[in-house]
């Protein structure tokens, strides 16, 4: 059975689990979508929708490590190293607008 299969009653456990980034899952942005930056802080345009998005410097920072290719480990380590933030609190933070990049179709995992 290989990691992604779930057991039956298991479903909300595996479906978390499936969520959550690896240490080694990287990103890359959708050809999609075009970016600025403007005064440290990313502004997203979705050529798909018409919509513009704006990210803060937390979240320019990571859509920037995206873009240099580097993996879900290596973009926590930065945020923990350049921002002062606990380590929980990165982690959720992290989990949750990386699932929403994906969520837009910004970003898709390799």
């Amino acid at each position: 059975m290989s990691s992604r299969q779930c057991l039956p009653g298991a479903l909300t456990a595996c479906y978390l689990k499936a969520m959550l980034p690896r240490e080694e899952q990287a990103f890359v942005h959708s050809s999609d979508v075009m970016c600025r930056v403007l005064d440290g802080e990313a502004v997203l345009l979705d050529l798909t929708s018409g919509k513009y998005l704006g990210l803060n410097d937390v979240g320019t920072r990571v859509w920037e490590l995206i873009g240099e290719g580097k993996p879900y480990g290596a973009i926590r380590g930065a945020l923990l190293a350049e921002f002062d933030v606990e380590a929980a609190v990165l982690e959720h933070d992290l989990g949750a607008l990386l699932a929403d990049m994906q969520t837009r179709a910004l970003i898709r995992a390799l």
